[in-house]
């Protein structure tokens, strides 16, 4: 007796497993790509709060640094892990992540984070990243007030600012005897990260504008918005060097110099629009303004070895 049907059993292990390697590679690699995405500005931003510590001739904490780095990594994973438009069109590799696995690791990082603060007096500063957060995504309403920190022109850039600003220098001045130390750093750090969020909404131009999203340079235009971001960066190193004369804040030319030179050099090269960003692009960006506090505390430390 014949038959028109034909079971290869080789053939149908190789289908599923073609299948399971396909569903691993659909999200896995994608949930990989997401809980990596922060890596880098979590660990530039724990040294963000070390060089902090050193404006101000204050010993640094090394666990208060450790524990802002997880917050700000939680904070930054579960930002990312939220699907928005726009991160969808601007970051593909993200598509079909595990959110839930991600929201755990957040949540993990971020107790840590938070449990280290909390014991050194610092609860306030180790939810106020979660706070604005909810503020800038949900809002509160109550009757007819409605307080919602979401919005284009410039807000979303503010937001990062002057709360990352607040974060560090909350975390760093918790022992200044004056609290213009801690200013002078809340306002150098905060027109510093105002800058960088808006490099990277240059990059984004594209996906922001399909998502009907009014960035900086999106409404300015590239060359108003490029100029904007010269002003507050030498604003910013010109009230640092006041801030040195007047004995305010400590005297630290690696930190001054190198964050002046490398800030105008990447406002210069990357507060563009590209339609698709090259690997060594990617590399030179990564390094210059992820990697600027990395850069600038192993080449005091090189220069202190060197000098001692």
């Amino acid at each position: 007796m014949s038959s028109n049907c034909t079971i290869s059993l080789p053939g149908l292990i190789a289908k599923k497993y073609e299948y399971k390697y396909n569903e691993i590679s659909n999200t896995v690699l994608p949930t990989l790509h997401l809980l990596k995405s922060s890596v880098l500005v979590s660990f530039s931003g724990a040294l963000r709060i070390h060089i902090a510590f050193l404006l101000m001739h204050i010993s640094s904490a090394f666990f208060n640094c450790l524990a802002g780095g997880l917050i700000i990594y939680a904070v930054y994973t579960l930002d990312r892990a939220m699907d928005a438009e726009e991160d969808l069109e601007n970051r593909p590799e993200l598509r079909g992540a595990s959110n839930k696995f991600a929201l755990i690791i957040s949540l993990i990082c971020f107790l840590i984070g938070a449990a280290i603060l909390t014991s050194n007096g610092l609860i306030f500063f180790a939810f106020l990243p979660l706070i604005t957060g909810y503020l800038y995504t949900k809002g509160i309403k109550i009757r007819n007030f409605n307080l919602r920190l979401k919005g284009g022109r410039g807000m979303k850039n503010l937001v990062v600012g002057s709360t990352w600003g607040a974060f560090i220098a909350g975390i760093a001045g918790i022992d200044a005897t004056t609290i213009i130390a801690p200013l002078i750093v809340f306002l150098y750090f905060g027109m510093k990260l105002f800058i960088n969020s808006t490099i990277y909404d240059f990059k984004d131009i594209k996906g922001d504008t399909m998502a009907g999203i009014n960035t900086l340079p999106v409404i300015l235009g590239e060359r108003k918005a490029k100029m904007m971001l010269f002003s507050l960066h030498l604003l910013a190193h010109l009230m640092l060097v006041a801030a040195i004369i007047t004995g305010i804040i400590a005297f630290e030319p690696v930190i001054i110099i190198y964050s002046l030179a490398v800030g105008l050099l990447y406002i210069k090269t990357f507060a563009e629009q590209v339609d698709i960003e090259t690997k060594s692009r990617l590399t030179k960006r990564l390094f210059m303004i992820d990697g600027e506090s990395t850069s600038i505390v192993g080449l005091r430390t090189i220069l202190s070895g060197i000098v001692a």
